[in-house]
C-alpha cells in the first residue's frame, strides 16, 4: 500500500468515515470537507497522521492540510469512497447553519478556486510579455507577440464566461446556460453598442453603458439570479418542453436584467471596492501596508482572503494595477522566513528538514505546510512571520508597490507580475519580509521539537499507529527482566507536578505506587524508556508498559477521563509491542478534553514501587517530552544488603 493510500484511509477514518462526509474538494494544499458533523472528526488524531500537516475549520468547512501531495491523497480517497449519497436526517444529526459571512466566503472560494489555474497561466504569459517589453526580446507589432498577447489577454477578456460557468456549478444551475448568458453580454456587437454611449433601452427600459469584458460582480449577480429563474421555469414548464423553453425563457429574462439591473449595480460595487482599497492604501501609506501585511496570514487562515481575490481582479481590470496581492507576497515571505529561522535554530534533524522544505514551499506561494506544520505548531515563529509580513507590507504601503497582471502564486513565481515602476521596491519588500521573519524567529527562539533519543525513535510530527512487533522486537524485552537502576524521561510536554499535589487521592496517596505527574501542553504521550507495552485501557486514556530496566509503569492521561469512554483519545500502539524511548503511544485532544471539564494532569506511576528504593525527580517547571524526569534506584537484594 502506498503512503498516499495509507494517508487517504487514515484521513477518511478520522473525519468520521464516509457517512460523515457530504462533499469533498481540494485546493493546492488542503482537502476541504463539508461534514455532516464536525464533532465526529478526531482533529488530534488527524494532526498526528503521516502525510497530514494540520487541520483547520473555516466557517463550517473542515480542512485537512496535506501540502503538495493533496491531489494524490484526494484521488485515493475518491477510490475508496463515494460521497454525496443521501442519509436520513436522523443519521446526519442537526443541520449546521452557516452565518451569512461564512456562506459568502464559501461561495467566493468555491467559484474562484477552479479558475486559479487559468488565471495564473494566462497571467504568467502576460508577465513574460512584460519582461519581453523591458528587454526588447520581441517586436510588439510582430505576429508572434500579438498571438501571445491574445493568449494572455483571452482569459481575462472572457473572464465573465469562466465566472458564469463556475458560479452556475456552485449555485446548482445549468453551467452551459450560464456560459450562454455571459457570451451574450460579451457579443462584439453588443460590446460596441454599449461602448458607444448614448441613450440605450430595451423595451423602453434604460440600458446603462457598461462594458462587461473582464468584469466580475455583474456576472456573479446575474448567475445567482439565473439559478432561481431557471428553477422557477423548470417547475412550471411541462417536461416535454423543458429542453426548449426553460433555456429560452431564462435567457430572455436574465440577459436584459443583466443589462438593465445587475450590470450597473455590479459595476458600481466593483468600482467602489477596487477604488476604496486603492484610496485606503494611497492615503494610509506605510501604516495601511503595515497593518494589512501583519494581518494577512490571519486573513488567509480564516479564508477571508477569498473576498480580496475578486477585488484584486476588479482593480486590475479597471485601474490596470492592484495593491492587495503584493501584500500577500509580503505575508507569505514573512512566514517563509520564520520557517527558515526554525531551520537555522532547531536541533532536531527531522524537524530541520521539514522546516527547510516548507520554507521553500512558502517562498513559492504555498504557505499552509509552513504555517500549520511548523510555525503555528511552535507558536512564536508564527508571530515572527506576522512581524515579517508587517515589515514587508510597510515598505509596500510606503512606496505604493503594485502588480500589473495576475501571475503565478503570491511568492517568487509571481515576481514578473511586479515589473513596472515599483518593481525594485517590490523586491526589497519581499527580501525584508523574509529576513525579518527569519531573524525575529532566531532571536525570540521557541520550544524545539525534542531530538530523538535514538535513530529508531519516531518524531512527533509523523505519529501513526506503529506496526505490530516482529518476534525479534517482542523478544527485545523479556517478560521477566532484572531490576536495575534506571532513568525515565517525561512522557509528555508540559509542566511537572509532584504526585502529592495531584487532585486525586488515589494518585496523591501513592496507593498505586510512587511516581510523578505532568500537566500536558501537547497532546502526545511518548514512551519514557525502551520497553514493551503490556496493557492498554479499553477507554484509551491510559497505557501500561514494562521498561528494559524492569520498571512497570502506568501513564494515566487526566483525572477521571475514563468517563469519556475513549472520546478524544487515539491509541497508537498495540499490547505486546516493543517500543523505544520517545516513541508515541497515544494522542489526545487537549482543548476538547478540557472543554468537557476534565483535569488533564497526567501521572506516571511506578506500579512495582517495592522493587525500587530511590525515587528522585530530575526536573521541575516546564519540560519537553523526552527530557529526563525521574531517576529510579533499584532496591538491593536482602543478602547483598546484609553484606554491606
Amino acid at each position: 500500500m502506498s503512503k498516499h493510500e495509507q494517508t487517504a484511509k487514515s484521513v477518511l477514518d478520522k473525519i468520521g468515515g464516509e457517512s460523515n462526509v457530504k462533499t469533498m474538494t481540494h485546493c493546492m494544499t488542503r482537502l476541504r470537507f463539508e461534514l455532516r458533523d464536525n464533532n465526529k472528526a478526531d482533529r488530534a488524531a488527524l494532526e498526528n497522521t503521516p502525510g497530514v500537516m494540520g487541520t483547520n475549520i473555516a466557517g463550517t468547512q473542515f480542512q485537512v492540510i496535506i501540502g503538495n501531495d493533496v491531489p494524490k491523497v484526494y484521488e485515493e480517497i475518491n477510490k475508496i469512497a463515494a460521497f454525496g449519497g443521501g442519509s436520513a436526517q436522523a443519521e446526519e444529526g442537526p443541520k449546521q447553519r452557516k452565518n451569512p459571512f461564512s456562506a459568502l466566503l464559501d461561495i467566493i472560494s468555491g467559484i474562484f478556486t477552479p479558475l486559479l489555474p487559468a488565471l495564473a497561466g494566462a497571467g504568467m504569459i502576460k508577465a513574460l510579455l512584460s519582461v519581453s517589453d523591458v528587454f526588447g526580446w520581441m517586436a510588439t507589432d510582430g505576429s508572434t507577440y500579438q498571438i501571445l498577447k491574445a493568449i494572455g489577454d483571452g482569459t481575462f477578456y472572457f473572464l465573465p464566461i469562466l465566472i458564469a460557468f463556475s458560479a452556475a456549478k456552485k449555485f446548482g444551475s445549468s453551467m452551459f446556460l450560464a456560459a450562454a448568458i455571459a457570451g451574450a453580454v460579451l457579443h462584439p456587437d453588443l460590446t460596441a453598442l454599449l461602448g458607444g454611449g448614448g441613450n440605450l433601452n430595451f423595451l423602453g427600459l434604460p440600458v446603462t453603458s457598461v462594458v462587461y469584458s473582464s468584469s466580475v460582480i455583474p456576472m456573479l449577480l446575474a448567475i445567482w439570479a439565473s439559478s432561481y429563474v431557471e428553477k422557477f421555469f423548470n417547475k412550471f414548464v411541462p417536461s416535454a418542453l423543458k429542453v426548449l423553453f426553460v433555456p429560452m425563457l431564462t435567457l430572455l429574462v436574465i440577459v436584459p436584467a443583466t443589462l438593465i439591473v445587475f450590470g450597473p449595480i455590479g459595476n458600481i460595487i466593483g468600482q467602489g471596492l477596487a477604488g476604496g482599497i486603492s484610496w485606503l492604501l494611497d492615503n494610509t501609506g506605510i501604516f495601511g501596508g503595515l497593518l494589512l501585511g501583519g494581518t494577512m496570514s490571519l486573513i488567509i487562515m480564516t479564508g477571508m482572503h477569498w473576498a480580496l481575490v475578486p477585488i484584486a481582479i476588479l482593480s486590475l481590470a479597471t485601474q490596470k494595477y492592484d495593491y492587495i496581492l503584493p501584500i500577500m507576497f509580503a505575508a507569505n515571505l514573512g512566514q517563509a522566513g520564520a520557517t527558515f529561522g526554525v531551520f537555522l535554530r532547531s536541533r532536531n534533524p527531522q524537524f530541520k528538514a521539514l522546516s527547510l522544505s516548507t520554507s521553500f514551499s512558502a517562498m513559492m506561494g504555498i504557505t499552509e505546510p509552513a504555517m500549520y506544520g511548523v510555525n503555528m505548531r511552535l507558536k512564536k515563529p508564527f508571530v515572527s512571520g506576522l512581524i515579517g509580513g508587517a515589515a514587508g507590507g510597510a515598505i509596500y504601503g510606503l512606496f505604493h508597490v503594485k502588480i500589473y497582471v495576475m501571475a503565478g502564486g503570491a511568492g517568487l513565481p509571481g515576481i514578473p507580475a511586479m515589473i513596472g515602476d515599483t518593481f525594485a521596491y517590490g523586491m526589497i519588500g519581499m527580501a525584508v519580509a523574509f529576513v525579518v521573519g527569519a531573524v525575529v524567529t532566531f532571536i525570540m527562539g521557541f520550544q524545539d521539537v525534542p531530538v530523538p533519543a535514538s535513530e529508531t525513535n519516531v518524531s512527533t510530527e509523523a505519529v501513526a499507529p506503529a506496526a505490530a512487533p516482529t518476534e525479534a522486537a517482542a523478544a527485545a524485552v523479556p517478560a521477566i527482566v532484572e531490576i536495575r537502576n534506571s532513568q525515565l524521561s517525561s512522557p509528555v510536554t508540559g509542566t511537572v507536578k509532584a504526585l502529592a499535589d495531584v487532585d486525586d487521592v488515589t494518585f496523591a496517596g501513592e496507593y498505586m505506587g510512587k511516581g510523578i505527574a505532568v500537566v500536558p501542553t501537547a497532546g502526545i504521550i511518548t514512551a519514557p524508556a525502551d520497553g514493551v507495552v503490556n496493557s492498554l485501557a479499553v477507554t484509551k486514556h491510559a497505557v501500561g508498559m514494562q521498561t528494559a530496566d524492569g520498571a512497570e509503569l502506568l501513564i494515566h492521561v487526566g483525572l477521571n477521563t475514563v468517563r469519556l469512554k475513549g472520546k478524544h483519545f487515539n491509541v497508537l500502539v498495540e499490547e505486546g509491542q516493543a517500543v523505544t524511548l520517545g516513541q508515541p503511544l497515544l494522542a489526545f485532544d487537549i482543548p476538547a478534553i478540557r472543554a468537557a471539564g476534565y483535569d488533564l494532569t497526567t501521572p506516571m506511576i511506578v506500579t512495582n514501587t517495592p522493587e525500587f528504593e530511590g525515587f528522585e525527580a530530575l526536573h521541575s517547571g516546564s519540560i519537553e517530552a523526552g527530557q529526563p524526569l525521574l531517576k529510579l534506584d533499584a532496591a538491593k537484594p536482602a543478602l547483598a544488603a546484609l553484606g554491606d
